[in-house]
């Protein structure tokens, strides 16, 4: 299996997932503990933060 890079900074995705609320789960058994709907809705976060700032930024 390939590893992917990531697109995500290590920074962002603890952030998000400390805002979401599964961040103990990311810390005692790493990113693949996680449910495949907090990645979704890590994901759908990240997206909405990008709107956001490019709105601010045109």
């Amino acid at each position: 299996m390939s590893r992917r890079r990531s697109v995500m900074s290590e920074e962002l995705k603890y952030e998000l997932a400390k805002d979401l609320g599964f961040y103990d789960t990311v810390q005692k058994e790493g990113w693949g503990g996680i449910k495949a709907k907090d990645a979704g809705n890590m994901v759908k976060r990240a997206i909405q933060l990008a709107e956001q700032a490019a709105a601010r930024n045109p």
